[in-house]
């Protein structure tokens, strides 16, 4: 399983943070590298909703798997999609865009797939509700967030214009926190001024959830401090709701009382669980790996699969001492893992179990106003978002995109100023790989005339 010059090979399935440093941590390893993913771009998730909300460009939160590795000889990117597993012949087997079969054989395997949105068994709302995980899905919020205020504008009845301009989130973590103050700032400064038959600033954000408070990781002073802070932008608070229905009306909503009250509104966003993609459940079916109920595999202390020492499951995708699916995590179980990698090429022996350290957890609220936990610091308002700034400009990846992010913020938090707004209202997604060969039934036939092809 090694290559013709002797070198090990390491296959990594994921470029999010935890493939990433994985790969950068074995540049100088004597150890041939294959990184597979079917995006071919890292995204800095962190930063989805303001992409989402018009401050920033897609470019400026996604960079290139190629580039950002260039100068790592020993790594070489492939884009596709792994969808099974075969241990005992230390075999990943993926599908080409296009649907061909592709198979990488391995001496060492790092799996850091990541996570995906959960419904909670409610897959049907996906059409309705959209969560936020891909570059895809952040610019689908933004058709739909900015394409609502202008069909309320030529909405027929009042009615029908309060939906369009009533915002639900479902779950009040650090994303559905930080979409609905963005969004109350969206209304109530970039556009205020820019509609003349309809008034932005009433546009209403409910945002629901089934525990007591939003942002309860970050504690109850925190936690309270962000409450307040949604309180003052106009954001409605609906704490110990449960959304039991999505629709293209809108959401029915369970209370703590058992009450089920229904909320017309054309704009629904899941903000709320994730779960681990079919990716984990191929490698827990081939190697038997046990899972947890978000069906991350368990692992080892050396982040191993029990059984599989050669394969490493990190990042989002692993379950161990309980730990978030944050990008800090998946980070230092990269550069673990990598080292380790490294380590073991050398012919030594790494017995050293990962040890996570907590560096914090940071909300964007609105602007200067943000909460940061990080052990004993614990701060909100201004001095929490000037730590914010910090933070993302530090773990932005790319030197290029850390400078080219200060011209927006400027923009956006001192003037209120939005420049990433264009949307179409033309569905611009395909189902099918955009390199399969075309189908040929017989032959082609032309559309009737008027017919548009999405």
């Amino acid at each position: 399983m090694t290559e013709q010059s002797g070198q090990r090979r390491v296959v990594i399935v994921g470029g999010g943070f935890a493939g990433l440093f994985a790969a950068r941590e074995l540049r100088r390893a004597d150890v041939a590298v294959t990184l597979i993913d079917s995006s071919q771009h890292h995204v800095f998730q962190p930063l989805l909703y303001q992409c989402a909300t018009g401050i920033l460009s897609e470019g400026k939160i996604a960079t290139p798997l190629r580039g950002l590795l260039k100068k790592h000889e020993n790594v070489d990117c492939v884009l596709a999609e792994v969808v099974d597993f075969d241990p005992a012949g230390r075999r990943v087997i993926a599908k080409r865009v296009g649907g061909d079969r592709l198979e990488f054989g391995y001496d060492d395997l790092i799996v850091a797939a990541g996570v995906q949105q959960s419904y909670f068994g409610h897959e049907e709302f996906a059409r309705w509700a959209p969560g936020m995980k891909t570059i895809s899905d952040a610019l689908s919020i933004r058709r739909r967030l900015f394409g609502a205020f202008e069909m309320a504008q030529t909405a027929q009845t009042a009615e029908e214009r309060r939906a369009w301009l009533t915002f639900v989130l479902v779950g009040a973590g650090p994303t559905g926190v930080e979409l609905a103050g963005q969004i109350r700032e969206l209304a109530t400064k970039t556009l205020r001024s820019e509609f003349r038959t309809i008034r932005p600033e009433e546009a209403r954000v409910l945002l629901f959830d089934g525990g007591k408070a939003p942002l309860t990781m970050f504690g109850p002073a925190l936690s309270k401090k962000a409450s307040d802070a949604l309180d003052k932008l106009g954001v409605d608070q609906h704490m110990g709701s449960i959304v039991t229905h999505v629709d293209e009306q809108g959401v029915l909503v369970k209370d703590h009382a058992g009450e089920t009250t229904r909320y017309d509104a054309r704009t629904v966003l899941w903000t709320a669980g994730v779960e681990a993609p079919p990716v984990a459940r191929a490698l827990a079916a081939a190697t038997g790996a046990e899972t947890d109920r978000a069906g991350r595999i368990v692992v080892e202390k050396d982040l191993t699969v029990p059984g599989h020492p050669e394969i490493s499951v990190i990042g989002d995708m692993m379950s161990l001492y309980g730990l978030p699916g944050v990008a800090e995590v998946a980070m230092q179980t990269g550069l673990y893992t990598g080292h380790r990698l490294k380590q073991r090429a050398e012919g030594k022996t790494v017995d050293k179990p990962f040890k996570y350290r907590d560096l914090g957890s940071a909300a964007y609220i609105a602007h200067g106003n943000a909460v940061v936990s990080a052990g004993p610091l614990k701060a909100g308002g201004f001095p929490g978002w000037c730590i914010w700034l910090f933070i993302h400009l530090g773990f932005l990846t790319g030197y290029r995109n850390r400078i080219a992010v200060l011209f927006p913020w400027w923009l956006a938090f001192v003037r209120g100023v939005r420049r990433e707004r264009a949307f179409t209202t033309q569905r611009i997604e395909t189902q099918g790989d955009v390199f399969a060969p075309p189908t040929v039934t017989g032959s082609p036939t032309q559309p009737p005339r008027g017919t548009r092809s999405c």
